[in-house]
């Protein structure tokens, strides 16, 4: 399990691995850019074949995926892959994308732009730090955005709207749950399975 506490690599515990340690925020942060659009299919992956220190697998009870992939169609026509590994034979990723017909982003960082000016491939890197350092003394409110306490204050202030978290925090669990279910059954599931065969993992305490 690496340098992580043993609960943290158990099923029981922890309900997943990469997937819901790392996962869940690249899922939320794609399906706001995408103004959360209603998932219509999931199919997905989970692997725990990567070698460790067979010692620490024993003691910690590590039960959990190393490697997570899924694969979304969402209404509207969007295509959302995902891919999250705490242990992988390749070079790694460089950030959550979008691509489009007349464009697409690489999330990074750096935040890069990526289009097709006077017929040529262009991209460009955006310079994050010193917009939000301007927009952050030109923009009212600007600030309400840089973190989510923050943001919390501002919309109880009436300063901002509030941000729809609860919605893409069901939509980033629906597409996970997804993603499991599609390992457990061997093929591609519906919403309406998912949130059937859901299941609350949470601790009786």
């Amino acid at each position: 399990d690496g340098c992580g506490t043993s609960s943290f690599v158990q099923k029981s515990v922890a309900s997943g691995g990469a997937l819901y340690d790392m996962g869940v925020y690249h899922i939320g942060q794609i399906l706001y850019l995408l103004d959360n659009p209603p998932v219509r299919t999931v199919s997905g992956a989970t692997y725990q074949e990567t070698g460790m220190y067979e010692d620490r697998r024993k003691n910690g009870k590590y039960d959990v995926e190393e490697l997570g992939v899924g694969l979304a169609r969402l209404e509207g026509g969007a295509t959302f892959f995902i891919e999250e590994a705490w242990a992988i034979h390749l070079g790694g990723t460089d950030g959550s994308k979008i691509a489009g017909t007349k464009g697409g982003l690489t999330l990074g960082p750096p935040l890069l732009c990526h289009t097709t000016q006077s017929d040529l491939e262009t991209s460009a890197t955006f310079d994050l730090a010193a917009a939000e350092f301007r927009w952050g003394k030109c923009i009212p409110h600007a600030d309400a955005y840089k973190h989510s306490q923050d943001h919390w204050a501002a919309a109880l202030r009436g300063e901002v709207p509030l941000l729809p978290t609860a919605r893409i925090g069901l939509a980033t669990m629906l597409l996970s749950e997804g993603i499991y279910l599609s390992q457990q059954l061997g093929r591609e599931v519906t919403p309406e399975e998912i949130a059937k065969r859901s299941v609350s993992t949470a601790l009786k305490l």
